[in-house]
């Protein structure tokens, strides 16, 4: 029963969460005690862990769905049995930098600092320091490359249709796939 009722406290706040704007969601998050910079998307279903307040959010900075941040160690649950020490605990802040994408279902462990200007692939674990102006993905994450690396082998293939109507986008993108 006890599962039943987390579980339905969970779907319940996540269904709140969706009727919510943005800004409360962010509000509601600040309130939690993470530090959350200017300019941010967080969606609805990113997990900060038991310990909120060890986050810090820069500006700019988009973590999509699935996300998770974990400000602990979980594995001392063995120790305090092996050695007797019940009142142990292995915590460590997360900082993510400016300017930052994270992608889908990505976990970011504990004491690790994110620089500005990053993009993490979907699915990645991220257990190191990214410095600035990198794309790392993979389990463990590891760099793939710089985003000047990713901007230079692009930049002949981009869309410009973010700020097209998604009848317009849905229109344009048909039309250019359909020729292929």
């Amino acid at each position: 029963m006890l599962n039943g009722i987390k579980m339905t406290n969970s779907v319940l706040k996540r269904l709140k969460f969706k009727l919510l704007g943005q800004r409360e969601y962010l509000n509601y998050l600040r309130k939690q005690g993470i530090v959350i910079g200017n300019d941010c998307e967080i969606y609805n279903d990113v997990s900060f862990g038991s310990e909120p307040y060890l986050i810090e959010i820069g500006n700019h900075v988009r973590i999509t769905q699935g996300c998770k941040f974990i400000t602990h160690d979980g594995g001392v649950w063995v120790l305090r049995y092996k050695y007797n020490i019940n009142d142990i605990d292995l915590v460590n802040k997360i900082k993510v930098g400016n300017n930052v994408h994270i992608g889908m279902n990505s976990i970011i462990m504990p004491g690790v600092k994110i620089g500005n200007d990053v993009i993490i692939g979907c699915g990645a674990v991220v257990t190191k320091d990214i410095p600035d102006g990198e794309i790392w993905g993979g389990v463990p994450a590891k760099k793939i490359k710089t985003i000047k690396e990713y901007y230079d082998n692009h930049k002949d293939e981009f869309d410009y249709t973010k700020n097209m109507s998604m009848k317009e986008k849905k229109e344009y993108l048909n039309e250019k796939y359909m020729k292929e």
